[in-house]
């Protein structure tokens, strides 16, 4: 979009955007690049990040050139852009050579706003001679997380982007990130060479986000309970360790009557690029996948994501959970953990690549994921104080609105801990969790008999919690170091820390879970809906089969026409004329030209 020269950052916001008001920190952050300053940018997802680089590449001459690792999202962003009237392009490795000409003659004769490159096309010569050749605006390092080399989206690229200021000094550069700690963030500076600018952190505070964490117990048919009664025809991505876990989760969901649909390494590419078009496309389809979908969706009303295994740490865990209600509508994060999950990760920690230290750090990132499973507290609370931020219970998540107890384990501890001593030292045997349980509770099966396990001391004293119960002591004491897993059978042993609990010297305080309910949790710990007027539920229908309709015709996602949040006001508001139109948030005068008048006469019926 052309624009006087003298267009400041708030007429771009609302003659393109359609907004009135800077979110939290944007403002700050734009000016400060507007006027040539470096900037590193801690925001979470849904909290405005594109706006903080786009808004100073309309308003500072040049090209803002936005370096992103999301190749399979390019297309996507830039169709979004144009749908405003921005004039972007990308280049990337899925164009053919023509395309790829159209683009660079469009950046060198100053017909764009914005240019998309992924990271490792600034190692081909030709694309730094190319930008040499060019006025920019600005460098903008999208997913900035990726340069941590500790972090689980390392892309070795991102390693020489630091060259960015060594050819460019004068042009200003701003990294954003989702997601880091502050050794992260340190981190980021370090490698990008950021460490003399500002820096803007953002509260990672997601308010719409339900944090929901439940005891796993057939998790597939938990999760199908949970899209059934809280996510009826909603759009959410479900996330599964294993390849295999993501193709029977898919079918089982799909059995039921679900659009869902795998995504895994092992696809084909083309498997892979359809699955993801008609999750960005389609309204109502869940994704099914391993962590390498999602990064940089931009799907605006993902309204829950799934985990059926453990995240390996609170970074992936919030990143993950952040691609829900980017809208800032209400959405829920809902993870189901067991104790299988604490000894599936234990053990991969074990027998990772890499020193001690890094085993270490595996072991550090874990323990906090497991902190945050285990705790009694405000979900939102633990989150927010492990990216270094305070926070109150927040009466949103599931430890807020019923709360578990906390109780004295101690005793319960040091008989699951005694029962694995006396087979080891008695009997020299190493067992799993079912037969040690099944020792405390005194059961003869035909493994305990074969084994003679019911002369122990231990065999029977453990009838005062259920088996259930049993295995929520065990998976605290894993969780709290007490108990390690040892070798390919995943047997139990002790630890150093085990001995002052045996000897009575350390309490140990575990918590007790809620009891279920027959059908589920309690309404009052569901995920909030956002109620539409009786009236406007039929007319906000009619508008998303409009939009669905204008967004298939164009080939683009839905989200590009207008956001579910846009059409909730329209269909709440019902304007009469385009200029009452435009007064709706997220309307800009590109869009209000565009589909106004459709708008209208879908309102009219």
């Amino acid at each position: 979009m052309t624009l006087p020269r003298t267009a400041d950052a708030h007429e771009v916001l609302h003659r393109i955007f359609g907004y009135d008001t800077f979110r939290g920190n944007q403002q700050e952050i734009i000016e400060h690049v507007c006027g040539g300053s470096d900037a590193l940018v801690l925001m979470p997802t849904g909290g405005g990040k594109s706006l903080c680089y786009q808004i100073p590449a309309l308003v500072r001459d040049g090209v803002g050139v936005v370096v992103s690792p999301l190749i399979a999202l390019m297309q996507d962003q830039v169709d979004a852009l144009l749908a405003l009237g921005v004039r972007a392009g990308f280049l990337n490795s899925t164009q053919g050579p023509d395309e790829r000409r159209a683009v660079e003659t469009a950046f060198l004769s100053g017909e764009l706003d914005l240019l998309y490159l992924a990271p490792e096309r600034l190692r081909v010569e030709s694309t730094l001679r190319l930008l040499g050749r060019g006025k920019i605006a600005l460098f903008a390092i999208d997913e900035a997380h990726c340069v941590s080399q500790w972090g689980h989206d390392f892309r070795p690229d991102y390693l020489a982007l630091s060259q960015l200021h060594e050819r460019w000094p004068d042009v200003p550069r701003i990294a954003l990130t989702a997601t880091a700690t502050k050794a992260t963030h340190a981190e980021i500076a370090t490698r990008l060479g950021l460490d003399d600018a500002r820096h803007f952190v953002a509260s990672f505070d997601r308010p719409n986000i339900q944090y929901r964490i439940a005891p796993k117990d057939e998790p597939r048919r938990q999760l199908l309970h949970l899209l059934r009664t809280e996510h009826p025809g909603d759009a959410g991505i479900v996330y599964c360790l294993s390849r295999n876990s993501v193709e029977k989760t898919a079918e089982f969901l799909a059995a039921q009557g679900l659009t869902a649909l795998p995504y895994h390494a092992g696809l084909d590419a083309g498997t892979r690029a359809a699955n993801q078009s008609r999750f960005l496309r389609e309204d109502g389809v869940i994704m099914v996948a391993t962590i390498a979908f999602g990064m940089g969706i931009d799907k605006p009303d993902v309204r829950f994501v799934a985990h059926l295994d453990l995240p390996k740490s609170v970074e992936g865990y919030y990143q993950e959970t952040g691609r829900a209600g980017r809208d800032g509508l209400p959405s829920t994060a809902w993870l189901a953990y067991g104790l299988a999950d604490v000894v599936q990760q234990r053990k991969m920690i074990d027998d990772s690549d890499g020193d001690l230290a890094h085993r270490r750090r595996l072991s550090q990132h874990l323990d906090a994921m497991l902190a945050l499973c285990e705790t009694v507290e405000c979900r939102r609370v633990q989150l927010l104080n492990y990216f270094g931020q305070q926070g109150t219970p927040c009466g949103n998540c599931d430890t807020c609105l019923v709360p578990p107890e906390s109780w004295d384990g101690t005793v319960a501890a040091q008989k699951v801990l005694s029962t694995v001593f006396r087979l080891d030292r008695e009997r020299r045997q190493k067992f799993g969790a079912g037969q040690i349980i099944d020792i405390l509770l005194g059961k003869r099966t035909a493994k305990v008999e074969q084994f003679d396990h019911h002369s122990l001391t231990v065999f029977g004293v453990g009838t005062e919690l259920t088996e259930g119960e049993w295995r929520g002591v065990v998976r605290q004491l894993m969780a709290q170091g007490l108990l390690a897993v040892e070798g390919n059978y995943q047997t139990f042993v002790l630890t150093e820390a085990s001995r002052g609990v045996l000897r009575g010297e350390r309490q140990v305080m575990m918590r007790r879970d809620p009891k279920r309910q027959a059908q589920g949790r309690s309404r009052s710990a569901r995920a909030p809906q956002a109620e539409l007027p009786a009236a406007a539920a039929p007319v906000f229908e009619r508008l998303r089969a409009w939009r669905g309709a204008t967004a298939k015709e164009q080939g683009v996602p839905a989200y590009v026409i207008f956001h579910d949040a846009t059409l909730r006001e329209i269909a709440t508001r019902m304007p009469s004329t385009t200029a009452e139109l435009g007064t709706i948030s997220g309307i800009g005068e590109n869009k209000l030209a565009k589909y106004g008048e459709q708008v209208l006469q879908t309102l009219a019926g």
